[in-house]
C-alpha cells in the first residue's frame, strides 16, 4: 500500500474520531431539550384526545337562594354566585346567555354557568397540570431568549445528525445498513407529504 492510498484511510478516521467527539459532547449537553420537545411534541399530536395543560373538572350544584334576571345581574351578584360554587376563584367577568342563563368566567380560564329561574348551575374548573403544562409552553417558544436557544438547539441537531451519519465505517455505516435505513427514513416523510 503507497502512502497515497494511506492517506485517506487516516483522514477518515480522524473524521469519525471527531464526529464522535461533537456527537457525544452536544448529545449530553442537548439532552434535556431533546425531552421537553419529545414529550410535548407527543402531547400536542394528540391534543384533539385530551387537555394536556389542563384538567377540567365538571361539577353540577344547585345554587342557593333566587337569583334576579340575567339583565339585572350585577357584577356583587354574579361574584355571589361564583362564591357559591368555588369560594377561592376569582372573577373575570360575566355575560347573559339567553333570558334565564348566565356564564360567569373565571380568572385562569373556568367557568360557572347557571340557570338563574332554577338556580341549576355547571362548575368547570381548570387545573393547570403542573408539568406537562410548563412543557408545552417552551414547545411554543414563549420568548426571544428561548427562541434563540431553540435555533441554537436545531442547529446542533444537524450537527448530532451529520456527526452520528459519519461514525460507522464499512457495511453498517453510509455504504451498507446506514445508507438503507437513511434512505427508508427521508422516504416516510417525503411519501407522507406527497399522500396528504
Amino acid at each position: 500500500m503507497t502512502p497515497t492510498e494511506k492517506i485517506p484511510a487516516k483522514t477518515g478516521a480522524r473524521l469519525r474520531r471527531w464526529a464522535r467527539t461533537l456527537h457525544r459532547d452536544l448529545s449530553y449537553f442537548f439532552a434535556g431539550v431533546v425531552v421537553v420537545y419529545a414529550v410535548s411534541g407527543i402531547v400536542l399530536n394528540h391534543k384533539r384526545d385530551f387537555n394536556s395543560n389542563y384538567t377540567i373538572h365538571r361539577t353540577e350544584l344547585q345554587l342557593p337562594g333566587t337569583w334576579p334576571a340575567t339583565t339585572d345581574m350585577s357584577r356583587e351578584r354574579a361574584e355571589e354566585c361564583l362564591r357559591a360554587a368555588d369560594p377561592a376563584a376569582r372573577y373575570a367577568k360575566h355575560y347573559a346567555s339567553g333570558e334565564e342563563r348566565i356564564k360567569i368566567f373565571v380568572t385562569g380560564g373556568s367557568t360557572l354557568e347557571a340557570d338563574v329561574r332554577t338556580g341549576h348551575a355547571v362548575y368547570e374548573k381548570l387545573t393547570r397540570r403542573p408539568i406537562i403544562s410548563s412543557l408545552n409552553r417552551l414547545h411554543y417558544n414563549p420568548s426571544r431568549w428561548w427562541t434563540r436557544f431553540s435555533d441554537l438547539f436545531a442547529g446542533a441537531l444537524l450537527v448530532i445528525t451529520l456527526t452520528g451519519l459519519v461514525m460507522v465505517p464499512g457495511s453498517k455505516g453510509l455504504r451498507g445498513r446506514g445508507g438503507i435505513e437513511l434512505a427508508a427514513g427521508i422516504a416516510i416523510p417525503i411519501l407522507f407529504l406527497l399522500l396528504l
